[in-house]
């Protein structure tokens, strides 16, 4: 097709994301009889699986890496185009893609996600973990290391230490206690003596479906040279052998070892080469843990300088094979910017209205480069997660709809009560509302319980109305809070009774 040429869709969607992808099903659903582009800069996009409900809000699902073609079989009406986009010209209502093709479209939704933010930008011992090829570049550089360094409090962070074996591990985080962007430093507790465990075979699950590498697909760039690539889902380490410290040389019980220093309150000040530290006494002073350890071919041990050393602020210094960053992401809003007319948070994500329209007309976005502008339910937030990124692809696809169509619709019930369910070092784990008293300016109240190794659970409670939860274990309360929540009754008579072991609060309150 000549670069000059027009080819029109209905709809266009812009990212290969699990809310781009989400988008163009529902698409499908509410109007398959026009058609819809997805655009996604792999041949690889982000199919939700498994989906199981929990309750009214909370889903749990899988996340599974298929090839584009997945798509167009089970929705006709959706053709994908494996492309880097080059630029949005909204008044034109056109798209230009590198490949000089050129698409118009009625609506357009923008999906592209988010990068990770940076800790040390282009640095040769700094992994990201974000999408399927970074995923892989950390399983190569795994096989033959000793120590690594995680830097980051969130889910990625969580997972990554939960499911690496075999190797030294510094988790180096800048709050009092782990996996802070999620839980409390109660469930922190809770949580802590599985850092020590070793991991058991059951552990290791099977998945039963296929998966895809890059190097047998076509992988497109950015301009800086980075993959875009869909975000990962709850499951990408499923199935990822993700053992270290030079596996041949190991047996299988100390594969499965874990070896985890946690490292609170701190931040990264700097990474040194060899050279640099080795060559700076006031530096070499603050070295802990000493050099790396190895096997010279007779069997004997010898010790040989790190790749790379990392400076934290509490003045220590950590020798180790590579850093992997996990400290957050920044709204991919790059092709926004790039045209007038679009207005951004102060997140840097753009803003959408309530029907996820941004300032620009006919110019939609979901997931995690966009910003909800309206003022948010009580017991809402958003957080940019896989889950939130469905439940924004789907209501973007219903809105575009209504807007061609005439139809009136209602905001979706999903911004009503915020909603996670996921697993944090093997256990289920449900977040509802505001269950960190998120917006509550620490005024509430909390109720726990827990039984070690088995449940914690957790209720934010103001002026005697439970105002969030978090469940942790096979406590099969989600739905009995998630409505105590939404309607909002007085629970005042019952006191810490409401977490008596002894009542069955899921019938009483039916």
């Amino acid at each position: 097709m000549a670069a000059s040429e027009f080819q029109h869709f209905k709809y266009a969607i812009i990212g290969g994301g699990i809310a781009g992808v989400t988008c163009a099903e529902h698409l499908e659903i509410v109007d398959g009889e026009n058609s819809t582009v997805l655009i996604s800069g792999s041949d690889l996009i982000k199919a939700v699986t498994n989906v199981l409900h929990l309750s009214k809000s909370i889903d749990v699902f899988d996340v599974e890496d298929k090839h584009h073609s997945y798509l167009q079989q089970i929705c006709p009406s959706v053709s994908v185009k494996p492309a880097q986009v080059k630029s949005i010209q909204p008044k034109k209502k056109c798209i230009i893609l590198s490949s000089g093709e050129s698409i118009s479209y009625d609506k357009v939704c923008v999906c592209t996600g988010a990068f990770p933010k940076q800790l040390l930008p282009e640095h040769k011992h700094v992994l990201y973990i974000r999408d399927t090829e970074s995923v892989q570049k950390f399983q190569q550089r795994i096989t033959d290391a000793s120590r690594i360094v995680v830097v980051g409090n969130g889910g990625i962070a969580t997972e990554m230490i939960y499911e690496v074996t075999g190797i030294e591990i510094i988790w180096a985080v800048k709050d009092s206690w782990f996996t802070a962007a999620f839980i409390d430093p109660g469930a922190a507790e809770f949580f802590k003596p599985e850092l020590a465990k070793d991991k058991t075979s059951k552990e290791k699950s099977i998945v039963k479906r296929r998966k895809y590498t890059v190097d047998n697909l076509q992988i497109k760039e950015n301009r800086d040279g980075a993959v875009v690539g869909g975000a990962l889902g709850p499951d990408w380490h499923e199935g990822l052998d993700v053992s270290g410290g030079l596996r041949a040389c190991q047996d299988a019980e100390s594969l499965r070892r874990r070896r985890v220093q946690l490292v609170t309150e701190v931040e990264v000040v700097a990474l040194h080469e060899p050279l640099t530290l080795h060559s700076t006494p006031e530096l070499l002073s603050r070295l802990t843990k000493g050099e790396k350890i190895s096997t010279d071919s007779s069997g004997q041990a010898k010790a040989e300088q790190w790749p790379v050393y990392v400076e934290l602020s509490n003045g220590l210094i950590y020798g180790c094979d590579f850093v992997v960053s996990a400290i957050g992401v920044t709204p991919n809003t790059r092709l926004l910017k790039e045209s007038d007319g679009f207005t951004f948070a102060p997140d840097g994500g753009v803003c959408v209205e309530e029907d996820m329209q941004t300032t620009v007309p006919d110019v939609y976005a979901a997931g995690d480069v966009c910003t909800p502008s309206w003022q948010w339910a009580t017991h809402w937030h958003q957080m940019r997660l896989w889950t939130q990124a469905r439940q924004m692809g789907s209501y973007a696809a219903k809105c575009m709809w209504s807007s061609v169509s005439g139809e009136h619709i209602y905001q979706d019930f999903c911004f009503e009560l915020f909603t996670h369910a996921t697993k944090f070092f093997g256990h289920k784990v449900v977040m509802l509302g505001l269950y960190n008293g998120q917006k509550l300016n620490g005024q509430y109240e909390m109720l726990l319980r827990m039984t070690r190794g088995m449940e914690y659970i957790k209720v934010v409670m103001k002026a005697g109305k439970m105002q969030g939860a978090l469940l942790v274990g096979e406590t099969d309360l989600e739905e009995t809070f998630e409505n105590l929540i939404l309607n909002q009754m007085d629970l005042s008579s019952y006191g810490e009774d409401l977490l008596d072991p002894d009542i069955d609060i899921e019938d009483y309150f039916d």
